[in-house]
């Protein structure tokens, strides 16, 4: 078992988070993979989307349902300053998860959040719990409670 799913379990059980990690038969790098291996909707994915705070220089986590992107206007927007690319090592620092695994719970460094309020509409979403082949299903609002998420509309 990899350190990163680990690390996710661990963190659940500590938020006393019921969760059971699923290993999927693909690997999950797109939205559309983890739907079809869950066998949902694909905005019922939740995906971890990080970008580098300019000015501050911090990762910045929203998390966005499967069919929808980011528009970079509002996401900075709320997080009050321009946003840039995250590169791996500075997701890889923050969260301890290399790209296509990032999770939205067990990260090595507090990160800040916001989440897309389409995955709000639904009692059970899906998200990656350290690896491209590992995913949990967790109630939105439990989600976002536990992350301290801002809801927030970003996409467009």
């Amino acid at each position: 078992m990899s350190k990163s799913l680990k690390r996710v379990q661990r963190h659940a059980e500590s938020l006393g988070l019921n969760i059971t990690v699923v290993e999927t038969a693909i690997d999950t790098h797109t939205a559309a993979q983890a739907a079809e291996s869950q066998g949902c909707t694909l905005d019922q994915i939740a995906k971890s989307i990080i970008f580098r705070g300019e000015t501050s220089g911090a990762a910045i986590l929203f998390l966005t349902a499967g069919g929808n992107r980011v528009d970079g206007d509002q996401a900075a927007a709320l997080a009050g300053e321009p946003l840039g690319k995250a590169d791996a090592a500075l997701i890889r620092s923050q969260t301890g998860f290399a790209i296509g695994g990032v999770s939205p719970i067990g990260h090595l460094n507090p990160i800040r959040t916001f989440i897309d309020p389409r995955l709000l509409e639904f009692d059970e979403i899906w998200a990656a719990a350290g690896t491209p082949r590992h995913l949990f299903a967790i109630n939105p609002q439990v989600l976002q409670q536990v992350t301290r998420a801002q809801t927030a509309p970003f996409t467009g």
